[in-house]
């Protein structure tokens, strides 16, 4: 069959899920255990573990590794009041005496909701937005009860920005990417074009594109237009946006790339991070089993940036989040976006790990032993099957 026609009848049928998972461990050691689908579908371009992916929720956990880096320097205090570093007065409106902390933010226990579009179009205001009430739970203040809201990040790469005077993304790619020798980005301004030419484009269960089907063109808009349509980046204000780089969803990193995160990880930080600082993000507090996105048995401990799988938390009978099905405890985070469902997952006891993604998923889609979906049930079973390759992953840089 010449390559024409068998790309002809690729694109003339629904094209398979993608899925990628890499297994890492504490010594350096990568291996490709699960690669299948096509990271273009439309051009038959077939999937690897070098293709860079829209990670959905796991971006959470890298903000909070530039987070840190910048608290290691003197720049943030996660515990102080984050109206310092934006330069406006951040309140919950029902509780307007209490500060909110950049450990609450992280950990969604600074009171935010989802009930605003936290996806902001270009030349809005974060300040504006987040003095309407409906931005708020009344009855949860700062420090209080955990409840996931995505707006939490939004506040996160304010501060960054207001701390550093950089752009979020370009903040990122200084402290995180760079020194870690990853070509990751955030809605793509700051990755190469090798990376753009080798976008992961996702589908959601329907077959219908839901994201980065690029073609290897960076998109013309890195971010929600302005409410008129216009692009003008030099309207977007440094502390007074933060959403546009998509900090809760948006960062595209390959499974090789989360694997890199996940060794720096299991190694307690090497030359980038302090152990000490990691511990902060690792400090699991239990998660009421039928709270916010907790609701079925999700998020059953949740740090700062961070969440378990398994472990000791499996005692309650509502807690459903052992993914991997051996009850071992696991500390990481998952994403759900746009028909892609991934984690990056380490055991600090076993010294290994998991980074995958899996597209094409139905929107709730639960599976047999966990809240998590069959198809990362499906997914974290071939991971975990004896190896067939290896090869040795070079130590994080230096980064202060």
């Amino acid at each position: 069959m010449s390559p024409g026609l068998a790309l002809l009848i690729l694109t003339s049928v629904a094209a398979p899920p993608a899925a990628v998972a890499v297994h890492f461990d504490r010594d350096g050691r990568v291996e490709t255990r699960v690669a299948e689908g096509f990271a273009d579908p439309a051009r038959g371009r077939a999937i690897t573990p070098d293709d860079p992916v829209r990670v959905a929720s796991v971006s959470k956990l890298v903000v909070a590794l530039g987070v840190l880096r910048l608290v290691e320097a003197g720049r943030l205090d996660l515990d102080r009041d984050v109206s310092d570093y934006l330069g406006w007065r951040l309140r919950h409106p029902a509780h307007p005496d209490v500060p909110i902390t950049l450990a609450q933010l992280l950990g969604h226990r600074a009171g935010l909701t989802d009930d605003v579009d936290y996806a902001l179009p270009l030349g809005t205001d974060l300040e504006v937005v987040l003095a309407n009430p409906a931005a708020w739970d009344a009855a949860r203040p700062p420090g209080g009860d955990f409840a996931y809201a995505n707006m939490n990040y939004p506040v996160v790469a304010a501060v960054i920005e207001g701390a550093t005077g950089e752009r979020f993304d370009r903040a990122m790619q200084r402290l995180v990417f760079r020194p870690l020798g990853i070509d990751a980005c955030f809605n793509w301004p700051t990755c190469s074009d090798a990376a753009v030419a080798r976008a992961v484009t996702l589908y959601g269960a329907d077959g219908t594109v839901q994201r980065d089907d690029l073609g290897g063109k960076r998109p013309d808009c890195p971010v929600v237009p302005a409410l008129d349509g216009s692009c003008d980046l030099s309207a977007y204000r440094l502390a007074h946006h933060g959403a546009g780089f998509s900090p809760q969803g948006g960062l595209r990193i390959s499974a090789n790339g989360l694997a890199r995160i996940g060794v720096l990880l299991l190694r307690r930080g090497e030359n980038f991070l302090a152990a000490e600082s990691l511990a902060r993000l690792e400090a699991m507090q239990p998660v009421h089993p039928t709270s916010g996105e907790g609701t079925g048995g999700f998020f059953c401990e949740y740090g700062a940036a961070m969440h378990s799988t398994g472990g000791p938390a499996l005692a309650d009978p509502a807690c459903r989040d052992d993914l991997f099905g051996d009850g071992r405890l696991r500390l990481g985070h998952s994403g759900d976006a746009y028909g892609l469902r991934s984690g990056l997952w380490f055991d600090l006891e076993a010294g290994d790990g998991i980074a995958y993604f899996t597209t094409q998923v139905p929107e709730g889609q639960k599976g047999e032993r966990s809240a998590y979906g069959a198809a990362e049930e499906a997914l974290i079973d071939k991971a975990l099957r004896p190896p067939t390759d290896a090869s040795p992953l070079a130590s994080p840089a230096a980064g202060h």
